[in-house]
């Protein structure tokens, strides 16, 4: 019957929670523990605040921040007052900043003190207000308006914990592109709450977890965690910045057994000074680039269970997961890391993965490789955990549903099992640490130096970060330049995580007859013609 039926949004998580188990810690940030009673609480007030501030329905929020007691909030506080979240990354430049909140059309930028200084001095179209969230210790530097004094603004007056739409857009998280704009790609209500039942599955949490937060909250809304893990009541222990012993020290105290991350993440917690072996189950979750053999073996010793996840930006996140069957446990440890490094199948609330041909059918269908294992295709995925579109962008949304599916650039095999391999990359990204990196925006950079006559940028192999960018530069004739100066230029246009680690001078790039540079010879040469390069 018309009228049973409600909309889906993750809002109702935190309902729910505050409802069911109010005295329960649902934040710990540094000295700070907040319960849910007090985050629903603070989250209402921010709503009002924002409304009181002029934020009207549909209006973009921006944050760049740290994670932090305030950043989850915003998960939460902006879709209540009827807005849209716009979570930047906090390694950007101040012109990547720029652009993604002029290109949103964000009202408000909220922001740390240290993040939010270099920005200050920008040109926005659309900002009308600055607000700085406390340190740590609860102060402010008095770059902008206190988060205090926005929050006071609100009131304790109830709000509904619900949407009309569950296709409105809840949040818009920028991808890294390969043209060096980023695309804003926008999540709904619906998405994000199965894309977070779907996490609650597959990485076991429930209201015992005590989640640490490595993975960036800006980063695909921290692959939906920040709804995923207050859906169960569990207790999200907040890390405002990766360091080893810091996390250890985490897991110790605060009886961590959930985290997500990139490999790297998993590297400097298995080499840490302070690595040990652990007093109780913790799952870890990773995405990226895959763990080596040597690192899954590492963590694993720890006490580490490893879970290996797949996805983009235009999928919330993780798509897939390498879920291991009944009998991986009995196989030989090269055989299973081998398994444990495959991209899997799709998530409990995604559709089933695909692996399709170039070419189409009569109908202009797309055709499905042979699930041999051995040819190749691109990676394709439709349904709830796949992107609304492209903000402000129809053309580039409508090339990527190209025959009903979102094209995802990745190149792979289906091997019989079902089991979906990447193989490459077709738009050349870098998978840094977790990071995308296009290698179109960093050879841009680069060849705005005056003595760089051409210049081929790549992914070569790093034992920490997966990935890192390396850079093949011809030089103009008569003149004469280094490694560290060009390096230096790149960190002075774009965010400095996305400079190459090293260059090295060629007299000419090799091409083909056209005169396309043969990227795949000089990826050759740095892998080695047996390694076989996964994205997670």
């Amino acid at each position: 019957m018309p009228g049973l039926n409600t909309s889906l949004t993750p809002l109702r998580f935190l309902e729910r929670a505050a409802e069911v188990h109010p005295d329960k810690t649902a934040v710990v940030d540094g000295d700070r523990r907040i319960t849910y009673a007090e985050l629903a609480a603070h989250v209402t007030r921010l709503a009002h605040a924002l409304g009181a501030s002029g934020v009207e329905v549909g209006d973009r929020i921006a944050y760049l921040t740290s994670n932090s007691f305030e950043m989850l909030v915003a998960h939460f506080a902006v879709p209540l007052a009827g807005g849209v979240l716009v979570a930047i990354n906090t390694r950007l430049s101040v012109e990547e900043v720029t652009y993604i909140c002029d290109h949103s059309g964000a009202v408000l930028l909220v922001g740390d003190a240290a993040l939010l200084e270099p920005v200050r001095a920008a040109t926005f179209a659309t900002i009308r207000e600055f607000v700085e969230t406390p340190g740590v210790d609860g102060d402010y530097a008095g770059i902008a308006l206190p988060y205090a004094e926005l929050v006071a603004r609100g009131s304790d007056a109830p709000i509904p914990w619900s949407v009309d739409d569950e296709d409105a857009v809840i949040s818009i998280n920028y991808t890294s592109g390969t043209t060096g704009r980023p695309k804003g790609v926008m999540y709904t209500h619906r998405g994000a709450y199965l894309a977070s039942l779907g996490a609650i599955h597959h990485e076991g949490f429930d209201i015992e977890t005590r989640y640490l937060w490595t993975l960036p909250m800006f980063h695909c809304n921290g692959w939906c965690t920040t709804w995923a893990v207050t859906a169960v009541a569990g207790t999200h222990v907040c890390l405002r910045a990766v360091r080893d012993d810091v996390m250890w020290e985490l897991i110790d105290n605060e009886g961590i057994d959930h985290l997500n991350g990139a490999p790297t993440v998993l590297v400097t917690l298995a080499t840490s000074a302070r690595a040990h072996p652990l007093k109780r189950s913790l799952t870890a979750t990773t995405a990226g680039a895959p763990p080596s053999p040597t690192v899954i073996a590492a963590v694993r010793g720890l006490g580490f269970t490893l879970n290996h996840v797949y996805g983009l930006t235009e999928t919330y996140g993780p798509y897939s997961v390498c879920e291991p069957g009944t009998d991986w446990d009995t196989l030989p440890g090269d055989e299973l890391s081998r398994k444990l490094a495959r991209q899997g199948v799709g998530m409990l609330t995604a559709d089933r993965m695909r692996v399709v041909r170039t070419e189409r059918a009569a109908d202009g269908s797309l055709i499905d490789v042979q699930p041999d294992g051995v040819e190749m295709g691109e990676i394709v995925m439709r349904g709830n955990m796949v992107m609304k579109g492209y903000f402000n962008d129809p053309e580039r949304t409508a090339e990527a549903f190209a025959g009903g599916w979102f094209h995802s650039g990745d190149l792979g095999v289906m091997h019989p099992d079902g089991y979906v391999q990447l193989l490459d990359r077709a738009k050349d990204i870098i998978i840094s640490g977790g990071e995308n990196i296009s290698t179109v925006e960093v050879e841009q950079a680069l060849a705005s130096h005056p003595a760089v006559r051409e210049v081929a940028v790549i992914g070569v192999p790093d034992d920490k970060w997966g990935e890192r960018p390396k850079a093949f530069v011809v030089l103009v004739p008569g003149t004469t330049t280094t490694p560290d100066e060009l390096t230096t230029h790149t960190k002075a246009q774009i965010a400095s995580y996305k400079a190459p680690r090293s260059v090295e001078f060629l007299d000419e790039l090799p091409k083909t007859s056209t005169g396309k540079v043969r990227k795949k010879e000089l990826r050759d040469a740095e892998w080695g013609h047996a390694v076989v390069r996964i994205q997670g």
